[in-house]
C-alpha cells in the first residue's frame, strides 16, 4: 500500500527534527533522487509503489549515476544538492529519509535494496543488523 504524502513527510520531519515540512520535503526529494540512481529493476519499482506518488516519480526518474557512490560520497552528494548543508547535516538528512524509506519498504525489500548498494548503506538506512 502506498504511503500518504503527509504521513511520509511527517515521519521524515520528526526523524530529522526539521522545523518545517518544507525542509523534510527538500531532503526527501534530494535523497530519493540520488537513491533512485542506484537502484534498478523490480527493487526500484517495488519501493516506488510504497512511496507517495510524487516521491515515487522522483525515485523512478533519477539522474543517472556514472558509478555507485559509497555511503560517504552519497552523503557528500546530498550536501552538494542542499543549499547550506554540511557533511554532518547531510548525513542527518540522509538517515532521516532512508530510515523512513526502510520502515515503509519492510525488512525483506530493504535487504534487497542493500544488495544493490555498496557496503555501508545499512547504517544510513538505520538497519545495521541486516546482512548483506
Amino acid at each position: 500500500m502506498r504511503l500518504r504524502w503527509q504521513t511520509f513527510l511527517d515521519r521524515v520531519q520528526e526523524r530529522g527534527d526539521y522545523d518545517t515540512p518544507q525542509e523534510a520535503e527538500r531532503s526527501s526529494r534530494v535523497v530519493l533522487a540520488l537513491l533512485g540512481a542506484h537502484l534498478v529493476g523490480d527493487v526500484r519499482a517495488e519501493l516506488a509503489a510504497r512511496l507517495p506518488e510524487t516521491f515515487a516519480v522522483i525515485l523512478l526518474n533519477p539522474l543517472q549515476a556514472a558509478e555507485p557512490l559509497s555511503p560517504e560520497r552519497f552523503v557528500s552528494a546530498t550536501a552538494a544538492w542542499i543549499e547550506g548543508a554540511t557533511e554532518r547535516t547531510a548525513a542527518w538528512d540522509v538517515s532521516a529519509v532512508l530510515s523512513v524509506v526502510a520502515d515503509e519498504a519492510g525488512e525483506e525489500l530493504t535487504a534487497r535494496i542493500l544488495l544493490q548498494l555498496p557496503p555501508g548503506y545499512d547504517l544510513l538506512f538505520g538497519r545495521p543488523h541486516l546482512p548483506r
